[in-house]
């Protein structure tokens, strides 16, 4: 089998490089390193293709998919504040970035697409746990921009009959998640502050709860939604479980600093995930406890990350109060 990962130097990416050449595959990795880092893949480094290249512009990255089976498109912008500040760049990578990866796809005849979709969509939800059917409410311009990427991929899944499978993440975590950009992921936050030896800033009362996914358990699931024989469909990728930010701060031990709340942010995530386990048969695997337990073994890797504090945090979120408190 050959497979391609867009965004295969990131985060979620190296981890699913990981499973696909543990089950044989021939792995290409197409990049820009906007988000993604390098060294997330030297461990491999000669058993993979590395392809530097912009989905958002056509190049000779196209034709990387010549012959591919599988296509996984991680490649996107996060974040929340930049894409506030700066929403056509978001546009380019996340929407149009993803119409020219369908056409790669397309042309190529790859078997399957699968698209790493973001749980942003839901907005703040009316139901919990919040099932595939809810209602799409996108907050700000990240999560409408991941959410135009979804369409684009179901659309052409219909009209051009390319079997395509969408994957809708929750608070993912765990080793090699991202710790440079703008103030964002709290396990980002929150590990390089525990180094510092500084108190973790908590957002509202710290009773807010989310469901927490370790980065394995999602390169299983997007895996085993590419076995599959289902397409033309979303799933939620989730823990199944919550846990509060104080539950949190507790297991990772640390000193509690409380910021204030952020409008535009649910008090809840909460991934319904009975259709996933229906349709594919596949169930999470590691608890919060055990996967802090992994990433505080790993926890140097964030050593070089900002140390945020409230005054730092007021002034990178400040658009977020700006643009988002007047909705």
């Amino acid at each position: 089998m050959r497979s391609l990962v867009t965004g295969g130097a990131g985060f979620i990416g190296s981890h699913l490089v990981d499973k696909l050449l543990e089950l044989g595959h021939e792995v290409t990795v197409i990049d820009n390193y906007s988000t993604g880092r390098k060294e997330n893949l030297d461990h491999v480094k000669g058993k993979i293709q590395i392809i530097e290249g912009d989905i958002s512009v056509n190049g000779e990255w196209v034709k990387a998919f010549s012959e591919i089976d599988w296509v996984f498109h991680l490649a996107a912008l996060a974040d929340i504040v930049p894409s506030i500040q700066n929403p056509e760049a978001y546009f380019n990578a996340n929407v149009n970035g993803t119409f020219n990866v369908l056409q790669a796809s397309r042309f190529a005849n790859v078997k399957k697409i699968i698209y790493a979709a973001s749980s942003s969509c839901y907005g703040i939800p009316d139901n919990f746990p919040t099932p595939e059917t809810s209602e799409i409410r996108p907050q700000y311009p990240y999560a409408l921009t991941k959410r135009l990427g979804e369409e684009l991929v179901l659309h052409w899944s219909q009209v051009y009959q390319m079997p395509a499978v969408s994957c809708r993440f929750f608070n993912v975590y765990g080793t090699r998640s991202r710790t440079s950009g703008t103030y964002g992921a709290v396990f980002g936050v929150f590990l390089a502050q525990k180094l510092a030896n500084k108190p973790m800033t908590i957002v509202g009362d710290g009773n807010q709860t989310r469901d927490f996914t370790y980065v394995t358990d999602v390169a299983n699931a997007l895996v085993t939604a590419a076995v599959s024989d289902k397409h033309g469909s979303s799933y939620n990728i989730g823990s199944g479980k919550t846990v509060s930010i104080n539950r949190l701060v507790e297991i990772l031990g640390g000193e509690k600093l409380f910021i204030p709340k952020r409008p535009g942010e649910p008090d809840c995530t909460f991934a319904d995930i009975a259709k996933i386990k229906e349709d594919l048969n596949w169930s999470p695997k590691i608890t919060i406890e055990e996967g802090v337990k992994l990433v505080l073994e790993n926890i140097e890797y964030w050593r070089d990350a900002p140390v945020w504090t409230p005054e730092t945090i007021s002034n990178a979120t400040e658009d977020w109060f700006k643009y988002l408190g007047k909705s």
